[in-house]
């Protein structure tokens, strides 16, 4: 079962396949959360804060426009972008996973944080957002990296580094509701 907070007249399917595509792609990451995180966000100011080529940047703004993910707040040039705070859920043999916006950020982190890229890596999507969780409880000071490595069955070292790698990542969506 799956349950989308994100408004689109896009079919689910195909918004999901965007929200897959999210996850698999650093650099669309990157741009959905920067229109999430900045107020009047423009084509042009992607391309110049992001370092991403203008086509590709086209290219994948539409692609979120198009699945609903985005949404054009301004109609005349230089048109402006917002994003809502992304949040689906699925569940699979009773076990379910969210994907949220936050996930998507650590996601678009992984091309600069080489941290955040050897532990998706190693530990895939699923360990990813676990490791996420943790980072939570490590910002509100209720899980330290030891706990962490003991229940994940990770070196201390590993969990310590993805811990620092995340913590501007809840850091930053905490500041953002």
């Amino acid at each position: 079962m799956s349950q989308s907070t994100t408004p689109s007249e896009t079919p689910p399917i195909e918004q999901l396949r965007t929200v897959v595509d999210l996850l698999e792609n650093p650099t669309l990451a990157q741009i959905y959360t920067y229109v999430l995180q900045t107020d009047r966000a423009t084509v042009e100011d992607m391309i110049t804060d992001l370092e991403i080529p203008q086509g590709t940047t086209y290219d994948y703004v539409r692609k979120l426009e198009n699945a609903g993910l985005v949404t054009k707040t301004r109609e005349e040039r230089p048109y402006e972008f917002a994003a809502e705070p992304l949040s689906i859920t699925l569940t699979t043999d009773g076990e379910a996973r969210t994907i949220t916006a936050e996930l998507v950020d650590a996601v678009g982190r992984c091309e600069r944080d080489p941290d955040i890229d050897v532990y998706l890596d190693r530990h895939g999507m699923d360990g990813l957002a676990t490791a996420l969780e943790y980072a939570h409880e490590y910002v509100d000071g209720t899980v330290n990296h030891r706990i962490m490595a003991r229940e994940l069955d990770l070196s201390p070292m590993e969990a310590e580094i993805i811990l620092q790698a995340l913590e501007p990542v809840v850091l930053q969506h905490r500041s953002d509701e």
